[in-house]
């Protein structure tokens, strides 16, 4: 798309609202992931992290290089319970050698003579002098010497290296450990920890407003008159944005009083990082959220994908704003498509979304000029199966899947065996 597509980010003109309703054609799903790339670009940075201690930063990204303070291992060891040996001291066939004093992980070890072998567990240190391992197993007799008995072991030829760890074999001393923006799941912190680090600089979680709108909308546990609906959205969402690492604000539900919701939005707006809203941003006769922003540089448009169409972006006094559609399963895949992969790509937090590639179980249709996105749940044989139709209200085929079947655009059907790209969920 042209940059006039992402004039508000950078507080273009208020003819750039106008969207869809100028005959443009609707954004494609990468251009509008980049739009909500630049509109987010603000919010990292180092101006905001904080330190944490190893375990609470766990699910967090971390905010700048770290290199390794340390050798890791630390020094050669053994990676077998066995003997520690010079290589050189066994010809081909094998030879038996004098056994001395064994070493315990963690024990400095002593020199080795020559013709010599001495019992070394796994992660112990290799003797000065040693230059490879027989793992117990090839020995004869095949276990340690026990008091009393000959003090000798026959060993295999060995090579030189052999089931030893080198210092420095897994990362060395001023290498990159792990890259600014890494998520940090437990493998990360287990390398930060190996490394003797204690504290990590993170990326600051995000504080999110989520506000709900719609008059027809009610919060589940009240009484649900005719023409009225619970609320699945802001539990929806908030749920999803908590499992980000999200800081959520949630709202109560706003009517389709644009005034109520300029007001809501504007009392919490400077207690934020991002505004997010569901509802209210197609082109009907009660588009609220439109309707509330209309002094503001907030663009509303329609991206060629189904479910999830229309969509808006900008800033509502200054402060980063997205509104997503208000059907359920729009509004979700709305945050998987745009915010969820851009927070991860900014912030390093939340991990990405797996993409895998799978074979459909079941045909499929689509708009050929959307990227559509279906429910589907993987199956043990590698195939795909789909879960409900293409409707965006269907709460419950969202809630039987585990996976986004991906349909691209230009793509009218598959036949069943199609391979598709799935991310799973």
């Amino acid at each position: 798309m042209h940059r006039t597509d992402n004039r508000h980010v950078t507080g273009g003109s208020h003819s750039s609202r106008s969207g869809d309703k100028g005959g443009h054609p609707a954004r494609t799903v990468a251009a509008h992931r980049e739009a909500v790339r630049e509109l987010l670009a603000s919010l990292g940075g180092p101006g905001r992290t904080e330190q944490l201690p190893l375990l609470e930063a766990l699910g967090r990204g971390l905010a700048a290089d770290i290199t390794a303070p340390v050798d890791l291992p630390p020094f050669a060891n053994s990676q077998m319970d066995g003997f520690a040996v010079r290589s050189t001291d066994i010809p081909d066939g094998g030879r038996e050698l004098r056994v001395v004093d064994p070493v315990p992980a963690g024990a400095v070890a002593a020199p080795l003579e020559p013709g010599t072998a001495a019992p070394i567990m796994t992660g112990a240190m290799i003797p000065p002098g040693a230059d490879a391992v027989v793992p117990i197993e090839r020995a004869v007799p095949d276990s340690f010497p026990r008091p009393g008995t000959p003090a000798s072991v026959r060993l295999p030829a060995t090579e030189s290296g052999a089931y030893v760890r080198d210092a420095g074999s897994d990362v060395r001393t001023g290498e990159l450990a792990l890259a600014g923006g890494t998520f940090l799941g437990p493998g990360q912190l287990g390398l930060l920890a190996a490394l003797g680090i204690t504290q990590v600089t993170v990326n600051r979680n995000l504080k999110v407003l989520l506000a709900t709108t719609g008059d027809e909308v009610v919060e589940p546990g009240r009484p649900l008159e005719p023409g009225k609906i619970y609320d699945a959205n802001g539990t929806l969402l908030e749920a999803a944005m908590r499992q980000a690492g999200l800081d959520v604000l949630r709202t109560a539900i706003s009517t389709d009083n644009p005034e109520q919701l300029t007001t809501l939005l504007r009392q919490h707006a400077p207690r934020v990082d991002l505004i997010v809203t569901t509802g209210g941003v197609s082109k009907g006769a009660y588009e609220v959220v439109r309707q509330a922003t209309a002094e503001q540089d907030v663009e509303f448009l329609h991206v060629a994908m189904q479910p999830g169409g229309p969509q808006g972006i900008g800033r509502f006094d200054g402060v980063p704003f997205v509104g997503f559609p208000g059907n359920p399963v729009s509004c979700l895949v709305s945050f998987e498509m745009f915010l969820r992969p851009v927070l991860s790509t900014l912030l390093g937090s939340p991990a990405p979304r797996p993409a895998i590639r799978a074979r459909l179980a079941d045909p499929v249709e689509s708009p050929a000029g959307k990227h559509q996105l279906r429910r589907g749940t993987l199956q043990p044989d590698g195939t795909v199966r789909l879960e409900g139709g293409a409707g965006s209200h269907l709460v419950h085929a969202l809630a039987g899947s585990n996976a986004l079947i991906h349909v691209p655009v230009g793509t009218s059907a598959l036949a069943a065996g199609a391979e598709v790209e799935v991310w799973t969920l």
